[in-house]
Formats: structure tokens, sequence, C-alpha cells
């Protein structure tokens, strides 16, 4: 059984871990924030104990086992829950969150690592995160840029004529295009166009050409 000192120090410092990576989200206003991380964290920390410590009571009694693992096992598949509440699916069909997501299962290890007494592994960890979330944002950015595809995302009317635009789109020879989709809604068609290596002068050369449409209803670009 844990003296109660051993058990603040756990609990204070799976705060500490979890406060020190919610910040980093915070400051990017994600909804998943400090508060969220030092509750997961906290959590995971006393779910541990419990799991380790919890029965010591009931040990030596005739066909009880104990298997520390059992209860803190469920913290892996159960923050899944929460995890998924941080992903966004934006209107554009991007998918936003993911980060956040795996940065409260990472959180909830570390809230883990804490309970069992793992202390320098949980300092570790919550280090490498802060720098997988925060330093090494700008290199990814940078690297991602050169190879991120260009899309465009048109919304028309019903009365459109979708084959005739993809046919002008795609038989122009002043850009590259990857691919592209076509669905029908209930009132509109959404084309999607992936571009590669466009030079931005004929991105608003085509934005222009198609808001001179009247069927078009909306236009999105992402670069």
């Amino acid at each position: 059984m844990l003296i109660w000192t051993e058990v603040i120090i756990r609990l204070t410092l799976a705060a500490f871990f979890g406060a020190v990576i919610g910040l980093e989200r915070e400051r990017k206003n994600w909804t998943a924030g400090m508060r969220t991380h030092m509750m997961v964290c906290v959590g995971s920390t006393l779910i541990m104990m419990v799991s380790a410590f919890g029965f010591s009571d009931v040990l030596g009694t005739a066909h009880v086992v104990l298997d520390p693992a059992r209860i803190a096992a469920q913290v892996i598949s159960g923050i899944g829950f929460i995890g998924a509440g941080t992903i966004l699916f934006s209107k554009q069909g991007t998918i936003r969150g993911l980060t956040t997501a795996s940065g409260l299962w990472t959180v909830a290890a570390i809230g883990l690592a804490t309970g069992g007494g793992m202390y320098f592994a949980a300092a570790t960890t919550t280090a490498i995160a802060i720098i997988i979330l925060w330093l090494l944002q700008p290199l990814e950015n940078r690297i991602a840029k050169r190879f991120r595809q260009k899309t465009l995302r048109i919304i028309t009317k019903s009365n459109a004529n979708p084959a005739e635009m993809l046919q002008e789109l795609t038989q122009n020879k002043s850009f590259k295009l990857l691919s592209f989709s076509l669905d029908k809604g209930d009132d509109e068609f959404i084309i999607q166009l992936k571009f590669e290596n466009i030079d931005f002068l004929k991105v608003t050369e085509v934005i222009s050409s198609l808001q001179a449409n009247p069927t078009i209803k909306e236009v999105f670009w992402s670069n």
C-alpha cells in the first residue's frame, strides 16, 4: 500500500505533466486544452494506483489472483472515446484534431507511468511530447508545404453542367491536375480537384473565371 505522501507526489506530478502538454494545445485554442489534459493525466494516474495497490487487502484470500494491469489496460482503449471527440470534420472535407487526440492518448500513458512510479519515463515522455508538438511543427510545415497538394472545391447549383466544367478545367494546360471527384447533393454538385505545383497567378485566373459563372454557388481553395 502506498503512503499518503507518495500518493500526493504521483497525483501532483501527473497534474504538472498534463498541464505542460495541455498548455501547448491551449495556446492554439483547441477544445482539449490544459484542464482536459490535466484531468486525463491525473485520472490515469489514479487508475494505475488503484489497479496496482487498490486490492492489497484481499491478497492472500483463496481463489483471488491479482493482475495489476487489468484496470490500467482499460485506459488505453477508453481514452479513444475522448480522443474521438477532439477530431473535427470541416465543411471542406478535411480532418482536424488528430494531433490533439494522439496527445491525449500520450498523456494517458504518462499518467499510467506516473501512477506506476516511473517518474523518469513520465518526465522524459512529457519533454519529447512538447518537442514533437511545439518545436517540430515549423519544420513539419516547411517540409509538408513542398509536397502538399492544392485543392479546389467547387459547389454548383443543380442546373449546372459539371461535365462541361470538368472538361474545361482538365484540358487547361497551364497547370497539372492530379485528380478530381464529382458528387451529387440534393440540389447541388460538388467538384473537387487536386493540383500539383500550380502557380498562384493561375489559381486567381481560374477562380475569377469560376466566379463569373452564375451556376456556381461557392469556391474553396486550399493551399
